[in-house]
């Protein structure tokens, strides 16, 4: 029986779990509450969660060990898997050494308190922010991020579990980084079409290093809207990397009618490709 007061949340219509070739995921942020009442909600109808920890400071901020806990436990229950999304207002490629070295630091911290939820992944945000990508800035970059992400690979046995979200930039810049660290991609279908990559051609290059796929609808340049807001080419392109990707789709929306309105919107795709 749902507790009392999940009574005015609504449910998903169905279950999608086990209904594509690939996992299918949404974020812990789908009801205005925290993570235990979002999961409890979700478990039963999807495959796997992916879990927000934007922040990384405040009280609140990031789970408790004993929400950790409790996580694990829904797990079991639900047959559920989670991903994780390491903090975004943190950045291991910040100009400022002691910002890089904080970031570092809160990076294992997290890493090392979702340890006991076996995350298919840790998906990890790697910002640009040095400038023009025409100048020499960019080996300085890709320094930083090699030397930062070798000291959080320290903490983890699996490499491929970091996975490196694309973002506004050529994933070719972090490119010799990811290979020679062994890393895993996520790539952000939504941050592709929003900024005008080739999605598929990027997903040609990069498609068997890709752990995670984010996907969100766009429109008018705004992105992680429903995927009801996709045109019918763009709707066509998703459709075509999804029919060659067998890992983890997570749709990355954060509103019950936009998962729902999404859920609806794939599936009644899928059927019809």
């Amino acid at each position: 029986m749902m507790n009392k007061q999940f009574q005015d949340y609504p449910s998903l219509p169905k279950s999608y779990k086990g209904l594509f070739p690939f996992k299918i995921c949404t974020t812990s942020f789908i009801y205005p509450d925290h993570y235990i009442p979002n999961v409890k909600m979700l478990g039963p109808y999807l495959d796997e969660i992916e879990l927000l920890l934007f922040e990384s400071t405040g009280c609140d901020a990031l789970p408790s060990r004993s929400v950790i806990a409790e996580l694990g436990r829904l797990a079991g229950e639900f047959d559920l898997s989670y991903n994780v999304h390491l903090p975004t207002d943190i950045s291991i490629s910040d100009l400022n050494l002691d910002r890089q070295r904080d970031a570092v630091e809160t990076m294992v911290r997290v890493i090392e308190l979702v340890q006991p939820l076996c995350p298919s992944a840790l998906i990890l945000h790697v910002p640009y922010i040095d400038g023009s990508l025409k100048d020499d800035n960019v080996p300085s970059w890709q320094d930083r991020v090699y030397k930062n992400l070798e000291k959080i690979l320290s903490v983890v046995e699996n490499r491929k579990i970091i996975a490196i979200e694309t973002l506004e930039y050529p994933l070719e810049l972090l490119e010799a980084v990811l290979v020679d660290l062994d890393l895993a991609i996520c790539l952000d279908l939504g941050h592709l079409m929003v900024y005008d990559h080739d999605v598929k051609k990027v997903f040609n290059k990069y498609g068997l290093k890709t752990s995670v796929l984010h996907l969100h609808g766009v429109e008018n340049n705004r992105d992680h809207t429903t995927l009801n807001r996709l045109s019918p080419e763009l709707t066509e392109t998703v459709l075509w990397v999804l029919k060659r990707f067998t890992g983890v789709v997570s749709m990355e929306v954060f509103s019950y009618e936009n998962l729902t309105s999404s859920l609806k919107f794939l599936e009644y795709h899928w059927e019809k490709s």
